[in-house]
């Protein structure tokens, strides 16, 4: 069968220069979006029981904005002033700059790295006498606890919000061509949305190994894994696929 429409299990891009929708307007393909998770902040009496001391810390290390958003949520809640001498470092440029919407920027000590997290590896070992907060999600990616370790940096790791499952009651079904998720917890909230769900002559898509797992655990199969050598990202492993079959069933 040709795919002819997909279901992308994430927000709508906020502008037209999209690869999705360059992808649709070239193989003339019905993409719609979808997120099928959404973030939920740990409320302050939740995190007291954690027991952890923010301002025992020195440092916060911060991976994304969301992150910020919930560790300035979280002082406020708790009443606490954070102190002008605390540092952040930041994963990218852009994070680093979202600061701003809390603090004054030009005032404080601010370091970022190139949006992977190797880069402010580098910049953390050279403050390696700081005292490290890392607030994440409870779904977050091991490899930064693990790398922290490794380099014997003091840390500590606090959980200030959630990923939970979105409400898709207004999808009447998932009968698409093709499903693309990006994240074991787009399997999770699909299953929970729609507990029928039959593959049958769906394909789906499956960004970095751990969804792939995902995909499989549920007892589906993943037509299309990516990243991989030949498609470093999801829509260039989307267009080789749809290249391949739909010429197939001319």
């Amino acid at each position: 069968m040709k795919v002819k429409t997909i279901l992308v299990s994430q927000p709508k891009p906020q502008n037209d220069k999209s690869p999705y929708l360059e992808l649709a307007e070239k193989h003339h393909l019905k993409i719609d979006f979808r997120h099928f998770i959404q973030i939920e902040g740990l409320p302050a009496k939740d995190f007291r029981k954690s027991k952890i001391d923010i301002l025992a810390h020195t440092a916060v290390i911060f991976t994304s904005r969301t992150a910020i958003d919930h560790y300035f949520r979280i002082c406020e809640e708790m009443r606490l002033a954070v102190p002008d001498s605390m540092k952040y470092f930041c994963i990218s440029e852009a994070t680093a700059f979202y600061l701003q919407k809390y603090i004054v920027y030009r005032k404080r000590k601010i370091f970022y790295g190139d949006g992977k997290f190797l880069d402010i590896m580098e910049l953390l070992k050279k403050h390696k006498d700081e005292k490290f907060l890392v607030p994440v999600s409870d779904a977050h990616k091991e490899e930064i606890p693990k790398k922290l370790e490794q380099s014997k940096i003091k840390y500590t790791k606090a959980i200030m919000y959630k990923t939970v499952s979105a409400n898709l009651s207004d999808l009447s079904n998932v009968n698409y061509d093709m499903l693309v998720f990006y994240s074991p917890s787009g399997i999770k909230s699909l299953f929970e949305n729609f507990p029928e769900f039959k593959q049958n002559n769906t394909r789906i898509a499956a960004f970095g190994p751990k969804t792939a797992k995902a995909v499989k655990d549920a007892g589906l199969k993943a037509d299309i894994k990516a990243p991989s050598k030949e498609a470093p990202s999801m829509t260039m492993a989307i267009e080789q696929y749809v290249l391949e079959h739909n010429k197939a069933h001319k």
